[in-house]
């Protein structure tokens, strides 16, 4: 990318040496903290990693404000607004199964203008600033053409809470299973959105995300000319509630399934 801001600079730096920081762990973990459930963890890789990157935004953007997963929000009523999920994937990362990231995007006046994810462990790099672009190492990427649900691979993701939306959430994945050429769930939607973004996956939708799930890897997957909405194809919940996000050829096939009434329990 031609003239990166300053903005995008710091963030790749800081997230490439979260990375870092991060791979010291990988394979060799000591502690493991549960949090809502079973499989909701926290490592001492999550906190180390998190730590490092809110020092580095309060040394070089004091004034700027921050959201992260665990540390919560710092509100310095700024412009400027970091959302940050220092590592994505921590059940992935306990069990040594090398998709994780760090995750960092930038808001300006709630609108977000550069985002990274770095994939450590496969040294990948994705980024993108608002009107230049998407990139995975310095290279351009584009989402995919393919133009109809039943040549499409898709992700997806599920919930901690096994609740009723949680077991209609099957349906759901039992419909797109057998109209497409089959669905993965890695369990980092940072990197899911990133793959939409280079041609991987052709459709991702999820529930019960949060901001910083999905902060950056929007920004990314849309700059390489993917479509993002909420399931209903309204404007997308930046909560994470409901996601949807294509190379836009197939978009309103996946919308009419994840708008059908018989769902209306996820709105």
């Amino acid at each position: 990318m031609d003239n990166r801001s300053d903005f995008l600079d710091f963030a790749i730096n800081t997230a490439k040496k979260a990375g870092k920081l991060q791979m010291k762990y990988f394979g060799n973990i000591s502690s493991i903290k549960k949090k809502s459930t079973n499989i909701d963890l926290l490592t001492d890789a999550d906190k180390e990693s998190e730590s490092f990157i809110i020092n580095q935004i309060k040394s070089y953007y004091p004034t700027h404000s921050i959201l992260s997963e665990e540390y919560g929000q710092t509100d310095n009523h700024s412009k400027y607004r970091w959302i940050i999920d220092p590592l994505d994937g921590t059940t992935n990362f306990v069990h040594k199964l090398p998709i994780f990231s760090v995750s960092m995007g930038l808001k300006k006046n709630n609108q977000t203008i550069c985002a990274v994810v770095y994939n450590p462990a496969a040294n990948k790099c994705f980024y993108a600033e608002i009107g230049k672009g998407s990139f995975l190492n310095d290279e351009k990427i584009k989402c995919s053409v393919n133009s109809s649900l039943s040549e499409s691979l898709l992700v997806t993701g599920f919930p901690y809470l096994h609740d009723k939306k949680y077991d209609l959430s099957f349906e759901i994945f039992k419909k797109f299973y057998d109209r497409t050429r089959g669905l993965r769930r890695l369990g980092a939607a940072s990197l899911d959105l990133c793959f939409i973004a280079m041609g991987r996956f052709d459709g991702f939708y999820e529930f019960a995300l949060e901001p910083w799930d999905i902060c950056a890897g929007v920004l990314i997957a849309q700059e390489a000319g993917a479509q993002v909405s909420d399931w209903n194809n309204a404007i997308w919940p930046e909560s994470g509630e409901r996601i949807l996000a294509t190379n836009g050829y197939i978009h309103k096939e996946m919308v009419k399934i994840l708008s059908n009434k018989i769902y209306k329990i996820f709105y």
